[in-house]
């Protein structure tokens, strides 16, 4: 059987030129189960949507019967679509797009079980979102058998891949992978050669902190060009992410990528907000989505958003950092990454 890297597939940097962005629209289930958390979850959805619709198409994939509210929230200029939802992260239940140098436009449907299948989480539907984004996209689909999801790959466009041990490798998902077996995965389907494996994410990822994916390493480390890296870093020693991002950023500043380049990493202090909800906060600004000419970074009125701004700025000074409020969503367990999908340009 062919894979996307054999037929001359990758998958392109988030930086790259967008066609469009996916989302998914938040209805009742188990991560917004009251009618106020369907609403505050919707509205922080919808922020998001025209944030990014400020420098590229939107489309947001809703429930049956779900489309007018949505577009009554989101506003002009934002298309819908619906079919059959269990959640709302986009960036995990989608496709994973490739483009091919021929000019054609691919997608990874990877096999999604509910984050490891989580009591929480429910999958009959979202499993099957990415076929159907990839169709309406018009992309030529590729299955893969690993559990994987969107949030759990960050790639610089030149060969390398982040990924986290306790995701692709925990028994969660892939109990009977092996590591190479994992990577060989990963680099046929995104034309990738070099991983860079981090042990773990952050602290409130995991149970039994809420909803959490079991350490995506988009909330951890994400490239922002090729041989640089923005990482989150913990400053103070009474939360356990302290240790966490020390581990992990020493790990990535002794990193080499594909090309054989050290890594330069650029440190992002989390948010002073130690608890939420009654649990370790995982706010983090790594969580950002870069569109075209925008960077829409999560915020949390916190004083240091305003300083991860300026990082971001300094790194994309040719792109407007859009700050938007992001409480509402880490509170169903992920950040503005998290709900966002591209489609590259082909």
């Amino acid at each position: 059987m062919n894979t996307p890297a054999a037929d001359g597939f990758r998958m392109p940097a988030e930086w790259t030129p967008h066609e469009r962005t996916w989302m998914a629209w938040p209805g009742p289930n188990p991560t917004f189960d009251t009618p106020d958390d369907v609403a505050a979850s919707r509205a922080a959805w919808a922020s998001v949507a025209r944030a990014v619709r400020r420098f590229e198409p939107v489309t947001v994939v809703c429930g049956p019967g779900q489309s007018a509210e949505a577009r009554a929230l989101l506003g002009d200029g934002i298309d819908t679509v619906e079919r059959d939802l269990d959640d709302a992260w986009m960036r995990d239940i989608g496709p994973t797009f490739l483009t091919g140098g021929n000019g054609e436009l691919a997608a990874v449907d990877w096999t999604f079980n509910g984050w490891g299948a989580q009591d929480w989480a429910r999958w009959e539907h979202d499993a099957k979102i990415a076929a159907h984004v990839s169709d309406l996209a018009g992309a030529r689909t590729y299955a893969s058998k690993l559990v994987n999801e969107g949030g759990a790959i960050h790639v610089d466009g030149e060969g390398t891949v982040l990924l986290t041990e306790t995701v692709q490798l925990g028994p969660e998902r892939n109990p009977h992978w092996s590591r190479e077996q994992v990577e060989a995965e990963i680099h046929a389907h995104l034309g990738t050669r070099k991983a860079i494996w981090l042990p773990r994410g952050l602290t409130g990822d995991y149970p039994p902190h809420g909803y959490g994916t079991l350490g995506h390493v988009d909330i951890v480390a994400a490239f922002a060009r090729p041989g640089v890296v923005v990482a989150h870093h913990q400053p103070d020693p009474a939360h356990p992410d302290h240790e966490v991002t020390k581990e992990v950023i020493g790990i990535l500043k002794s990193a080499t990528d594909a090309r054989g380049r050290r890594l330069e990493v650029v440190e992002v202090a989390a948010p002073t907000v130690l608890e939420a909800d009654g649990h370790w906060a995982d706010y983090s600004y790594i969580n950002h989505y870069l569109c075209n000419g925008g960077v829409v970074l999560c915020g949390f009125d916190d004083p240091r958003d305003e300083l991860a701004a300026g990082v971001f700025r300094r790194l994309f000074p040719e792109r407007t950092v859009t700050l938007v409020d992001a409480r509402t969503i880490f509170a169903g367990g992920g950040g503005i990454h998290c709900i966002t999908q591209q489609q590259p340009k082909v």
